[in-house]
């Protein structure tokens, strides 16, 4: 009885055991996730901001300026389109310099521009510089000013590292969670031994044997991963008001909710696989093997 008693104790301390490791895998796991989307979020909204500047010929006008911004807005690369009238273009040189070119030249000498943002699809290095060389076979355009796209270049690679320093902790984790269950279900069936012992003789078979323990196995899973998703929602609230509003509008509460979905079911399934391949091994070994 004694002995019995201090496997009972052992089993439910190597239970807890799994939730705790099972629960930081998943917490790891959600921020992994909650990262991957941020990232590809903020990402899209910064190449979108991304601008295009054509600048126009002097001898074109502005209504030359505004049918080739209507003709760049059908364009599927195109997001959003304006036009800086030559007025406009002295207006801001004045503003930013504090030259009143008009009156040092006796006209106004800049002109007009056409500026643009592109769609997150096309704000890659190789892209932009396919719609600059298509841009630049219009007629009156003068140039073509491209935004620097290293510094996202330089950003994703970042967080791309990030990434895959997350999701190889995240795997060993995984690992040492399925040798924690596995001990824990040995530790289950060696408490229970005579039970399956006498099951296996009226003729039960391995898949009801089994049930049980993986039914109990996702129970800790839906449990941990109810503890993860709980974790990760306080580090959220903890965010101050400002970036806890922009945290939410960056990530969007659809795809939270999916992350939480996400978790508890990877919870469940961890739980489960692992102890159906703990059972499946220890069930296939002789009685004798079994116990020891």
């Amino acid at each position: 009885m004694k002995h019995n008693k201090e496997v009972r104790i052992s089993y439910w301390a190597a239970h807890l055991t799994t939730i705790v490791s099972v629960t930081l895998v998943l917490v790891i796991i959600g921020i992994i996730a909650l990262v991957t989307i941020a990232t590809a979020s903020e990402t899209r909204r910064l190449r979108e901001r991304l601008e295009v500047s054509v600048v126009m010929a002097d001898s074109v006008s502005d209504a030359g300026a505004m049918d080739l911004a209507k003709k760049i807005e059908k364009a599927p690369y195109a997001l959003s389109v304006g036009v800086i009238t030559k007025d406009d273009a002295l207006k801001n040189w004045k503003t930013d310099t504090g030259e009143d070119l008009e009156a040092l030249f006796g006209v106004n000498p800049l002109s007009p521009e056409v500026v643009f943002s592109v769609k997150a699809d096309y704000a890659s290095e190789r892209s932009l510089k396919e719609i600059e060389t298509s841009i630049k076979k219009e007629k009156g355009v003068a140039g073509v000013a491209l935004p620097d796209s290293a510094m996202l270049e330089s950003m994703n690679r970042n967080i791309e590292s990030i990434t895959i320093v997350l999701g190889i902790i995240a795997l060993v984790m995984i690992v040492i969670s399925f040798v924690l269950i596995n001990n824990t279900v040995h530790l289950a069936i060696y408490a229970r031994r005579f039970t399956i012992h006498t099951m296996q003789l009226v003729g039960a078979t391995n898949g009801f044997i089994r049930s049980p323990f993986i039914m109990s196995n996702m129970t800790s899973g839906l449990i941990s991963g109810l503890a993860a998703v709980c974790i990760l929602a306080l580090a959220l609230l903890l965010i101050p008001e400002g970036n806890f509003t922009y945290a939410v509008d960056l990530l969007g509460w659809p795809s939270l909710l999916i992350v939480a979905g996400g978790i508890l079911l990877i919870g469940m399934l961890l739980c489960g696989l692992a102890a159906w391949i703990a059972t499946t091994r220890y069930l296939r070994q002789d009685y004798d093997e079994l116990f020891k």
